[in-house]
Formats: structure tokens, sequence, C-alpha cells
């Protein structure tokens, strides 16, 4: 439980490094870079997945490339305690309809439950009186939650052919970075990060890699489905952490709509 709950800090203090920065797309790029980096020093330590694994694995990076661009204009738009629960929150629920529609999963009535309390939260955030650039926050938001539940299901298949979850994972961690830097380039010439843009890209970079690592060994330990649904509990890391780094004031319709979203989610890792 205690290395489940830092991975979730982990995972949301990441998300807030990219808030911090004061060009969220260069940010999210050299996270993403710093993280390939990190990930091909590991690779070398473990087993490369199996070649069945690497159509999976180039899908992904194509999917993480689409994730980090969405990432980027969610926080250029909006702060993380507006996206962050959207984005975090919302790709179970999807993930989960879709097996319901298209492979005929049971869903029991705690699933059930999970969706309307996602939803609740949802609608929550969505009618908050922000501006143009808020609403464009949310709709970034939950594009990027359709990706996060696409490649959610594409490497749930990679890591079970890849005889190395841990390999594959790495893998598409250095597969994602080189298209997501050339993205960057569309914003402006790539130069090298200052010194205080490489610490918070490598600091990001080790949360994000730690975070995944840690839920990992958890599940390894532990049943998966509880392990699954405590790290819902990022989302309420998020709201902290943007209060306390960032300055947000996520205000009493925040705190409820993620409330909602995280035990949402957690109940349906659980159904």
């Amino acid at each position: 439980m205690a290395a489940v709950l830092l991975g979730a800090a982990l995972h949301a203090a990441w998300n807030v490094a990219i808030r911090a920065g004061g060009d969220r797309r260069r940010e999210t790029a050299l996270l993403a870079g710093a993280s390939a980096l990190i990930a091909g020093a590991a690779l070398l330590l473990v087993r490369l997945p199996a070649p069945a694994a690497w159509p999976h694995a180039a899908l992904s990076m194509v999917l993480h490339t689409f994730y980090f661009a969405l990432v980027a204009e969610a926080y250029t738009h909006g702060g993380v305690a507006l996206a962050y629960p959207l984005m975090r929150g919302t790709a179970p629920m999807l993930t989960t309809l879709a097996a319901w529609a298209l492979l005929g999963e049971r869903l029991s009535r705690v699933g059930w439950a999970g969706i309307g309390a996602i939803c609740a939260g949802v609608a929550l955030l969505a009618r908050r009186r922000g501006g143009a650039q808020e609403r464009a926050a949310v709709l970034f938001a939950l594009a990027n939650a359709v990706v996060i539940a696409g490649y959610t299901v594409n490497d749930a298949i990679g890591a079970r052919v890849s005889g190395s979850p841990l390999g594959y994972a790495l893998a598409v961690f250095v597969l994602s970075a080189t298209p997501t830097l050339l993205w960057l380039r569309r914003f402006g010439a790539l130069r090298p990060p200052t010194r205080r843009e490489a610490l918070r890209a490598a600091g990001g970079a080790a949360c994000s890699i730690g975070a995944y690592a840690l839920a990992l060994w958890a599940m390894t330990r532990a049943d998966v489905a509880p392990v699954a649904a405590l790290r819902e509990t990022a989302m309420l890391f998020g709201l902290v952490l943007a209060r306390a780094v960032l300055g947000e004031r996520p205000g009493a319709r925040g705190w409820a709509a993620a409330g909602a979203i995280a035990a949402g989610a957690a109940a349906l890792r659980l159904a």
C-alpha cells in the first residue's frame, strides 16, 4: 500500500512539473526525452521484449506521442486541478465501456455505480464557469482520456506477449521520445535546455518511470484489483500538489468532482 501511494504521488508530481514550466509544450517534450534516456539505460539491465510484442510497442509509440501532445495542450490551456482528474479518471471508464460493448464483458452493479460517479465528476468539472481557455483544456483532457484508454488496452496485450513486461514498458518510453521531440519543432527551434529545465525534466522523468515501476512491483506482491484501485488516489494527490506548488484553487466543486471521479475509477478497478 505504501508503494502504491508513493507511486500515485509520483504520477501526480510529474504532471505538476509540466504545468510548473513557462512553456508546457517544451516541458513535456523535455520530460519525454529525459524519460527515454533513463529508460534506455535501464533497458540494458532487463530482458528485451519478445518479437511478438514489437508491433504493439510501435502502436504504443504513436499513441504515446498523441498522449504527450494532448498533455501539453491540456496544461497550456488549464490547470492540473481541472485537467488531471479528467485525463486520469475518464480513461478507465472508457476502457470498461469498450470491453462491455465490443467484447461482451459483464459489468457488475458496482461497475455501473463507478461509471455513474465518474460521469457526475466529469459533469461538475465541465460545468465550471471558466473561459475559452478552460473549455479547451476540458476538451484536450477528455480527448487524451480516449488515447489513454487505447494505449492501456494495447499495452496490456503487448506486455502479456512480451515475456518481459518491464522491458516492454521501458522500450515504449524510448520509442516515444523521438516523435515527441519532432512534434516540438512545430512550436520553435529545438535548443538545449537550461539547467533548471534539465533538472525539472529529469525529476519529472524519474517520477514517471518510478510511478510505473512501483505499481508493477506492487502487483507482484498483492492482488491487481486493489493495487489498481489505490492508484486512483493520484487524482487527489494531484489536487493537493496543484494547491501547494502551483497555488491553484480547485474550490469545493473541484474537490467534489475529483473525489467522485477517483471513487468511480476505484470502483471500476474493483468491479
